[in-house]
């Protein structure tokens, strides 16, 4: 893996299109699993029209960071959101993309059923109103995925799934989007249009995106922060920064790459 610059800038086009005072902020958070310690002394900010990625090893806690951001998981520690309007509120619109790998694909449902699904009381099976079909058509739209409005989930591939995905959490629009290694088992190319297309959407929606990955070659290119976890926050910074940090080289054998 290529490792940019110590002055590499940071990637185009985010800073001047952020609105800077949408906030969210973990504060102390901790978390234990068992009575074991999984998370310790999180403090971090997510901010609007920003991507940070969240690097580290197998069981170093990331997918727990999540859990307790989306208020799925007990924690200690603090969690708020601050608006535009520099009002603290303890409920944002949280989007969620979970792994690729942990949706059963083999489920007898369309694209539109999983909408419908998120969107309405009304079991699909009886039938979806044209307001929800509109809604989510929409969401679809927003990734470049409305073909596959009527499509079975279980013929999609990984990339498309994806997209599908994406457009779900995105509806309606959140404050924050969060994604748990989405790209897992997408090929090189998946990737880089998945990646281009959040770029986007974070643009336009200037939404603040929190994203875990292992593919450090492409968030060296995409992401804005970076930090580095291992049960606590070891180092963050800007992509180059982190990824010339020398613990995160030892973690991910950096050193033996140009």
């Amino acid at each position: 893996m290529h490792v940019p610059p110590d002055d590499a800038p940071a990637h185009q086009g985010i800073a001047p299109h952020r609105c800077g005072e949408c906030c969210t902020t973990m504060r102390g958070v901790a978390a234990r699993r068992n009575g074991v310690s999984v998370l310790e002394d999180i403090d971090l900010h997510l901010h609007c029209g920003e991507l940070t990625a969240v690097i580290g090893e197998n069981g170093a806690g990331k997918t727990t960071l999540v859990k307790c951001l989306l208020g799925e998981m007990p924690h200690s520690g603090e969690v708020h959101f601050l608006d535009a309007a520099r009002r603290r509120k303890d409920s944002p619109v949280i989007g969620y993309v979970p792994q690729h790998n942990s949706f059963d694909k083999d489920a007898p449902v369309s694209v539109l059923d999983l909408f419908a699904a998120s969107l309405s009381a009304r079991p699909a099976c009886l039938g979806v109103s044209a307001p929800v079909r509109q809604a989510a058509l929409a969401g679809l739209q927003r990734t470049s995925a409305g073909q596959l409005i009527d499509r079975k989930v279980g013929s999609l591939s990984g990339g498309e799934l994806q997209r599908v995905l994406l457009g779900l959490a995105l509806t309606p629009v959140p404050n924050i989007l969060v994604l748990d290694e989405p790209m897992s088992g997408v090929d090189h190319r998946g990737r880089e249009q998945f990646y281009g297309l959040l770029s986007k959407l974070r643009r336009e929606y200037d939404l603040a995106v929190l994203l875990v990955s292992h593919d450090l070659a492409t968030l060296a290119r995409f992401a804005d922060r970076m930090v580095f976890l291992d049960r606590r926050i070891v180092c963050e910074g800007t992509p180059s920064q982190v990824l010339h940090d020398p613990r995160v080289r030892e973690a991910f054998s950096l050193h033996s790459l140009s």
